[in-house]
């Protein structure tokens, strides 16, 4: 898991000397924010009844588009890059920082992209729609 080598990255690299009141700081907004924005997603779709699971999205139900929905298309995607982000600073290492930009290649490449196509042979021209407005990220 990404998480795991960013803890390896930052024992193999240097620490970077960050000061400890932003350290502090850059570990408790995105790591809260996360958590708002991870739960807000999940509320959301189990609001709509439909699956939770990124593996399946061909077996979405009803296109989820209120709610932090209406900011970003992947809110679960995203507080996960947050949790990342804050591991990163409470790691002190910007080699580990830097992963977060890996996740973020990754998770469109593999992850985003495939499912955006099953939506859109599900959903149509209701989720191409959705896309235009959107923004997948932030």
């Amino acid at each position: 898991c990404i998480r795991d080598r960013m803890w390896l990255v930052a024992r193999l690299t240097p620490s970077t000397p960050f000061d400890e009141s932003f350290r502090i700081i850059a570990v408790l907004l995105p790591g809260a924010a996360a958590t708002v924005i991870g739960l807000a997603g999940v509320a959301a779709f189990r609001k709509a009844n439909t699956t939770v699971n990124p593996l399946t999205p061909d077996a979405c139900t009803s296109l989820v588009n209120s709610g932090i929905f209406r900011l970003t298309r992947n809110p679960m995607y995203l507080a996960l890059l947050l949790t990342l982000a804050a591991w990163g600073f409470f790691l002190s290492n910007f080699y580990s920082l830097a992963l977060c930009v890996v996740y973020v290649v990754y998770m469109n490449r593999f992850q985003i992209v495939p499912e955006e196509r099953a939506l859109e042979a599900v959903f149509g021209d209701e989720f191409i729609a959705y896309k235009g407005k959107v923004r997948r990220w932030i």
